[in-house]
């Protein structure tokens, strides 16, 4: 019965997401679904710091430059498309020279390192990597291909969890993520390229082959991002990254797929392009 009850959660907190993604996609302006990028960045940086505030005592400055920074990405995407590679390097350098003059007016410098490291790798890894699905929105066909790439990976989640809830018998990595297991794994890789196959219909000048290569790739990349994700938790001793969304975790846990699978997506369409 519990069971039954956290599926129906899961289902329809699924289904709201994917209907306010596919609203933001075809329905608003490309600054609105920009401005929906930086509201998923910020909430799973204020979740990924509020994870590292147990194990390392984190001062809000580098929580609120961390997460301010996460939230201007997308936007710094939006501004310089043109020459938005030079603009990002410019970027990080100002928030490292940012983070270490924090670090000169606190009075404490223990744990200097670790502190600058960290809130980095947090904005790399949340801020930056999502930020590809607004490079990504603003190619030839970008709705279309935003929407692709969420729905091949989406379908790999659901596929891994449909699988290996009904017949894992083989644990993937259990020091790592314990339910996940090897069928489900084969699962979610085999409803990826399914999706990625159906999806062509609607992406007609996407070839047979970019289908079944970027398919592939999503379906492996979709699960090496919630395997990183499984690791940080693992690390941070926490089952979800919050509760923020009913049944299915925190925000962390619903984009930790798409951080991995977007970068490699767009390395995909500059290579085909």
């Amino acid at each position: 019965m519990e069971e039954d009850r956290d599926m129906l959660k899961r289902a329809i907190t699924s289904v709201s997401l994917i209907l306010l993604a596919i609203l933001s996609i075809f329905a608003l302006p490309i600054w609105i679904f920009g401005a929906v990028a930086s509201l998923f960045i910020g909430l799973g940086l204020y979740e990924f710091f509020r994870l590292s505030g147990g194990k390392l005592i984190f001062p809000l400055s580098f929580a609120y430059v961390g997460i301010f920074s996460g939230i201007l990405l997308p936007y710094i995407t939006y501004l310089y498309r043109p020459t938005g590679g030079i603009w990002e390097m410019v970027f990080f350098i100002l928030i490292l020279m940012a983070l270490f003059i924090i670090h000169f007016t606190r009075k404490d410098s223990r744990n200097a390192v670790n502190l600058i490291a960290v809130t980095l790798f947090a904005i790399f890894y949340i801020g930056w990597f999502f930020t590809f699905l607004v490079k990504i929105r603003f190619l030839e066909d970008g709705h279309k291909l935003v929407a692709y790439l969420l729905l091949v990976t989406k379908a790999g989640d659901i596929g891994a969890y449909l699988i290996g809830s009904n017949f894992g018998r083989h644990k993937l990595i259990p020091r790592i993520s314990p339910n996940k297991s090897v069928e489900g794994a084969i699962g979610g890789f085999i409803f990826s390229i399914a999706c990625a196959i159906l999806s062509r219909y609607f992406i007609s000048w996407m070839s047979f082959g970019f289908i079944l290569v970027s398919g592939a790739l999503i379906g492996v990349f979709a699960q090496l991002g919630d395997l990183a994700e499984s690791l940080i938790k693992r690390d941070y001793e926490v089952k979800d990254s919050s509760v923020f969304l009913p049944g299915l975790g925190g925000m962390l846990d619903m984009i930790d797929s798409i951080l991995f699978t977007a970068p490699v997506f767009y390395i995909c369409l500059m290579i085909m392009m």
